[in-house]
């Protein structure tokens, strides 16, 4: 290939995020080309190359200022040193009168023609018919095609070149190198969804691209050919059209003051609590521990279990710590159960627990005649011979079902929950390599399951043991939402945490590795504690314990648990959905209700991530905007624990919050669109109506409560670290890729130093630092690293 037209198509690239796909649809920043770029120069080219909205609607600035959300002095203050006098009503009303301006698409036709050949190509199984050629690759299955579609027009095979290298040579042969990168720029963000997806497919060498494969190259090829084939531009028409600089000013300094607004009431909350002096019985041994996710969800649901009995909790990543993929019992599929930026180097798969074989087989028949059950009925209703007299004949069965859904979400919520299969009652999780050499290396050897270990306790900071120690995943339920994997847990890429929970559990309760931990890293865990896992319910606050191997030893221990957590349920759906009634019946209601476009709000009003010791926070109502991780920093003198959670959990909350920010500010372009006019395509994706771009964010209902009313507040995420000063610096000196999302502005850190009296100081560019606590005028203090 012409070495500077692969330059040239790698450099454009640049411009698209990743699509992930619906059943794994992992949180990620639509614009993670630019992050090498400061926010503001990064959300200006974005909108020139999408002709998307960068920053928040005018209504939702006028919003949040009416609710006193943006606080008055503040803005002020900001105005006056960008040597803007007028009043903050005055700006407000500036960007009202400024709509956004339409541009003629000239590539419309080129657009849906694209999108009918990649949604057709790139099925995952919804067709019934595939389309031929799909083995031979993208381009070529095109190339053979393409001849028999009248919207292009008629065309001989021998007219298009052989590969898309040769197509791509042919098509720009008069055009000057120069403007290779304008061109693939423009095509490749005309539909950015689609071509996301591409992105991902080839990035993550999936399945699916090892047995059809596509590249950008064999897209555009497809494209500059149909559209020279159409007379449409290849090259974008320059348009002279004067950028208002003074609005885009404002913007940025509406959303500045927006979010120091809200930095400033998080730093006095936390001084506040700083201050306040620990209570005695918080030093004894709790009667349990969790460990939930770091999910904003999470601090919810911690509150009140805490206010139930002697509980301590924390909190740690909800992969646990473990790069792993999980084989589920049912589909045999194996999906990616860590974020997406760690490699997998397990594979975690379920056999019977002792004298439980029999049990587990028994569930596998049952299992295989389920799945012929549903095949052969997707069969019949899918051939044509049989489709309609199907039809005719299940008629009375399926409309009884839609009554039931219809009238009765919670009953038959209940009813599907009991008859599902529960196969922790009966299998335990094993954990191997992801590559296994010789059956001789089954398992993993006893320094890794110590590695595992050693790591969450070092990363939580934990001092003792209770007897019961819980480590809760977390997953969500809702019916009818092709949306459904993104309320699962995004530290598992989009899938439930329990499983990683299990096998943690498992691993700290195996007798050599406590024996290890305590001769070697002096990690002592007494005899009598006992690790299980448990999965919490985001939809419902229920929390499952998976308790059948426990022995009577701790039976009554557990039961007691059980109890106050089904309290907990109680009064954290109450608080959650301010309902009056039962909560709980209300929050399963709305997990089966197929016609609930909000069965839970996610992750939605995520601001800050909290990074310290639970008594930092632990009697504050953070309403569930803030990620909580456990960290105790005199415990990590070395600071490895700290540039762990630097280095994988803030990033991965950074994309969440990018995520929901960008879905936010437009929601067409960077979001999912309405509910209401969804269509799935391929199994993978949603598309708005019949065609179009593939939709890479998130729904507008997960983000507003109206069309007009915001419920999540597009803010960037401000992270909050207890830790010496000097420790952080060092840490952010060492990682040049942290260094650079702080320094172009995508996350702000703000560090709590409990070395001087918990003075808060705020990352400025290059590690310099100002103090921003309420004890102290603002003064810039030099890197103390």
């Amino acid at each position: 290939m012409n070495h500077y037209l692969k330059n040239s198509i790698d450099e454009a690239s640049k411009v698209i995020g990743k699509t992930w796909p619906l059943y794994t649809f992992v949180a990620s920043n639509p614009l993670a080309g630019y992050e090498n770029s400061t926010f503001q120069d990064a959300v200006n080219s974005a909108r020139k190359n999408f002709n998307a909205n960068a920053f928040p609607a005018a209504k939702l600035y006028q919003q949040a200022w009416e609710k006193g959300d943006i606080d008055a002095k503040v803005l002020t203050d900001l105005l006056n040193e960008n040597n803007l006098s007028e009043s903050p009503e005055f700006y407000l009303q500036l960007l009202k009168s400024k709509n956004k301006s339409e541009v003629l698409n000239e590539n419309h036709t080129v657009d849906v023609i694209m999108a009918k050949w990649l949604s057709s190509f790139m099925d995952e199984g919804l067709a019934e018919w595939e389309i031929p050629y799909k083995t031979e690759g993208f381009y070529n299955a095109w190339r053979l095609l393409v001849v028999y579609d009248s919207e292009t027009g008629k065309t001989a095979l021998k007219d298009i070149p052989k590969t898309s290298t040769l197509a791509l040579e042919e098509i720009l042969k008069d055009v000057d190198e120069s403007e290779y990168v304008k061109i693939f720029t423009r095509h490749l963000a005309a539909l950015p969804g689609w071509t996301g997806y591409i992105n991902h497919r080839t990035t993550s060498n999936s399945d699916w691209q090892q047995e059809y494969p596509i590249t950008a190259i064999d897209y555009l090829a497809a494209r500059l050919w149909t559209a020279q084939k159409l007379n449409s531009p290849i090259l974008p028409k320059k348009i002279d059209k004067p950028s208002d600089g003074l609005v885009s000013k404002v913007q940025y300094i509406l959303l500045k003051a927006w979010e120091q607004s809200w930095q400033n009431e998080l730093v006095k909350t936390l001084e506040n609590e700083s201050i306040a002096p620990e209570a005695s019985a918080e030093k004894t041994i709790p009667t349990a521990q969790m460990v939930f996710c770091i999910d904003t969800r999470s601090e919810l649901i911690r509150r009140h279990v805490e206010s139930k009995g002697n509980y301590e909790t924390f909190g740690y990543a909800g992969f646990f710590g473990i790069a792993m993929d999980y084989k589920n019992l049912n589909d045999g599929i194996t999906r990616k159960s860590c974020p997406p930026i760690l490699g997998s180097a397990y594979t975690v798969s379920e056999i019977a627990q002792e004298k439980k074989a029999a049990q587990l087989l028994s569930y596998g028949k049952k299992n295989e005649v389920a799945s012929f059950k549903q095949y052969f009925l997707k069969r019949i209703k899918n051939m044509i011979p049989s489709a309609f007299g199907y039809v005719e004949g299940s008629g009375i069965f399926y409309g009884i079902s839609l009554v039931g859904r219809t009238l009765m979400p919670r009953k038959l919520y209940q009813l599907e929950d009991k008859k599902a299969s529960k196969i922790e009652g009966i299998c335990q999780p094993d954990i191997n390599k992801a590559v296994v050499e010789t059956n001789d290396s089954l398992g993993i050897p006893l320094d890794e399951k110590v590695g595992i270990v050693k790591s969450a306790f070092d990363l939580m900071g934990w001092k003792q043991f209770a007897q019961l120690v819980v480590f809760t995943g977390h997953g969500s339920h809702s019916a009818n939402n092709p949306f459904s994997s993104s309320l699962d847990c995004g530290a598992c890429a989009a899938s439930p945490g329990r499983h990683n929970a299990r096998i943690l559990a498992k691993l700290a309760n195996v007798p050599e590795v406590r024996k290890v931990l305590a001769r070697t890293h002096k990690i002592v865990i007494p005899k009598t504690t006992l690790f299980l896992g448990a999965e919490h319910n985001t939809t419902t606050d229920e929390i499952v314990l998976f308790d059948s191997e426990v022995s009577d030893f701790h039976k009554q221990l557990i039961q007691n648990l059980k109890a106050n957590l089904i309290e907990a349920q109680k009064t954290a759906t109450k608080d959650r959905l301010d309902n009056k009634g039962n909560c709980v019946s209300y929050a399963e209601k709305k997990a089966n209700n197929w016609g609930e476009t909000r069965p839970e709000w996610g992750l939605a009003k995520n601001a800050g991530f909290i990074v310290g010791p639970r008594n930092l926070t632990k009697h504050i109502n953070l309403e569930s905007r803030c990620f909580l991780h456990s960290y105790e920093w005199e415990l990590d003198m070395e600071g490895t624990a700290l540039e762990g959670i630097m280095q994988g959990p803030m990033t991965v909350t950074q994309w969440i919050n990018n995520h929901y920010y960008f879905s936010t500010v437009d929601n067409n372009m960077y979001g999912g669109g309405s509910k209401i006019t969804h269509n799935i395509t391929g199994k993978f994706g949603v598309v708005q109506g019949n065609g179009g771009d593939l939709k890479m964010g998130l729904p507008l209902q997960s983000l507003f409560e109206s069309d007009e009313n915001m419920y999540h507040q597009p803010l960037r995420l401000s992270v909050m670290i207890q830790a010496p000063i000097a420790r952080v610096s060092e840490i952010i000196a060492r990682n040049e890729s942290m260094k650079t999302l702080l320094d172009n502005e995508w996350i702000y850190l703000m560090v709590m130093d409990p070395t001087s009296k918990n003075e808060i100081f705020n990352y400025r560019k290059s590690i310099k630092w100002e103090v921003t606590s309420s004890k102290n005028s603002s003064k810039l203090v030099e890197n103390e690293s």
